[in-house]
């Protein structure tokens, strides 16, 4: 029973080998991969839950809402267990979590049941999630690590990208359970390498008793803000519930911050914050996402209206993640070496700013809209790994996995936001042509005021490293496992 709460050392043969450090990247990639095309696959079996279950669109939407909800409140909780239990440990258990779950989701008797199995898949989820920008940065040289983050921001938009289509196959084809099945063998393939290939945690955050009312804190704070942004998207709730909800939000959000400050084992080491490099990365993650998901609402939503197949939509939207997956994995190669993760960070945000200023100028031409979705891609797939590397970085070791689940919390954020700023920017544009003008022109202003936030967060004006960067500590050869 001890061994099922202790991380397994990796086999002789692979800690020892000169490529084991892309070994545990590439095992980490297949969690990168997964979680984003179950982002992306769901929202296709939409229409036949309605049918199976002759449920509203309303009720459907939880499928996806309630998921998000948990993820998102559970995913700095997960990173702070992580960094005390052990970030394989929690890891691959959110493997089994996940797995288990996406078996139990297909198997699903009524939406009620669905909607709570989907709770439970995406607490292992946020498990997965807030351990993998940790353990590619504890598994790679210092000097690499944006290589391997960038591997996998590569993996995600990979999956982000087949996830529509894939998704509109299985559900024509074998059914939408099989939407929720397929993460099973994806998922038992994932904990075995996980296994034999992910290294043991090194350096391990302090003890103590687990912060529940921290916990519960910023669940409250981050599932109200969630639900206010669905509000405005469209959800059937009172137009009154958003002030209330926003105000939840906000007051939850202080005294969150006001206990996290004075109480020991906090959930979030509030030291964090108040480094300029960290919370800079994290808006830049929170705007990166809300830039990236924007046009997966507005792109179909456009194109569909104005007559375009769904088929042929679907093909153009792919150009966003498949811009971002190709200059991810090449944006080493094609940008001087010379160049930071600051400057890097700046011109990915310009580029996917322009692309999506010249989205706005005719958003309803097919061959256009693909190649202007390009262009943001690429953008976004050097801004977003570069925004990594910058705010991994500049946290001590100990404290990776709360990092890292930070990071992916303001993505899922941003997430929500993208898809609420998009739909409001086409309700209160009123024309449909004013309205896809508007939402793409609002999302150049968001990567705008990325760069500008990039620009200037890395170092001081003299030069000279922000204070917390000293505190990283980590050796620039490859680490070893003990």
């Amino acid at each position: 029973m001890r061994d099922l709460l202790r991380e397994s050392r990796r086999p002789h043969r692979v800690r020892e080998h000169r490529y084991a450090p892309w070994f545990a990247v590439g095992a980490v990639c297949i969690g990168a991969f997964m979680g984003q095309l179950d982002a992306s696959i769901v929202t296709l079996a939409f229409p036949a839950l309605e049918r199976e279950f002759g449920a509203s669109l309303a009720a459907v939407q939880w499928v996806y809402l309630g998921y998000l909800l948990v993820l998102v409140a559970l995913l700095a909780g997960a990173g702070r267990l992580a960094d005390v239990a052990g970030r394989k440990l929690v890891y691959l258990y959110g493997f089994v979590v996940f797995t288990a779950a996406s078996a139990a989701c297909g198997l699903a008797p009524s939406l009620a049941v669905l909607v709570a199995c989907r709770l439970v898949q995406a607490a292992g989820a946020a498990m997965l999630q807030a351990n993998s920008v940790a353990l590619v940065v504890s598994s790679v040289p210092r000097a690499r690590m944006r290589t391997g983050l960038s591997m996998q921001a590569a993996a995600q938009a990979l999956g982000l990208a087949l996830g529509p289509a894939l998704g509109g196959v299985l559900v024509a084809t074998a059914g939408w359970r099989w939407v929720f099945w397929i993460n099973v063998p994806v998922g038992c393939a994932a904990v075995i390498a996980g296994r034999y290939l992910l290294p043991r945690t090194r350096q391990r955050g302090r003890g103590g008793r687990f912060d529940w009312p921290g916990l519960v804190l910023l669940a409250a704070s981050t599932s109200a803000l969630l639900l206010a942004a669905s509000v405005i998207s469209g959800l059937d709730l009172p137009s009154w519930s958003v002030p209330v909800l926003l105000a939840v939000a906000a007051g939850t959000a202080i005294g969150f911050w006001r206990w996290e400050a004075r109480v020991p084992s906090a959930l979030i080491d509030t030291a964090l914050l108040r480094s300029r490099v960290v919370t800079a990365g994290l808006a830049g993650a929170l705007g990166g996402y809300l830039v990236l998901f924007g046009p997966l609402v507005l792109i179909p939503q456009v194109l569909v209206a104005g007559g375009t197949g769904e088929l042929v939509a679907g093909l153009v939207l792919t150009a966003l993640p498949g811009g971002f997956a190709a200059s991810a994995l090449m944006g080493d190669h094609l940008l001087p070496r010379t160049w930071g993760d600051r400057r890097r960070c700046v011109a990915g945000a310009v580029l996917a700013a322009a692309g999506c200023a010249l989205l706005a100028a005719d958003p309803v031409a097919e061959g256009w809209a693909g190649a202007c979705l390009a262009v943001t891609g690429a953008g976004l797939g050097l801004f977003v790994p570069a925004n990594n590397t910058v705010v991994m970085a500049a946290v001590p070791e100990r404290v990776s996995a709360t990092a890292g689940g930070m990071v992916n919390m303001a993505r899922g954020i941003g997430t929500a936001l993208g898809i609420a700023v998009v739909t409001l920017a086409l309700h209160l544009a009123g024309a449909h042509e004013a309205g896809a003008r508007a939402a793409p022109a609002v999302l150049a202003a968001v990567a705008l005021l990325a760069a500008l936030t990039a620009s200037g967060r890395v170092v001081r004006p003299g030069g000279r490293p922000l204070p917390w960067s000293v505190m990283t500590n980590v050796r620039r050869g490859e680490p070893r496992e003990r």
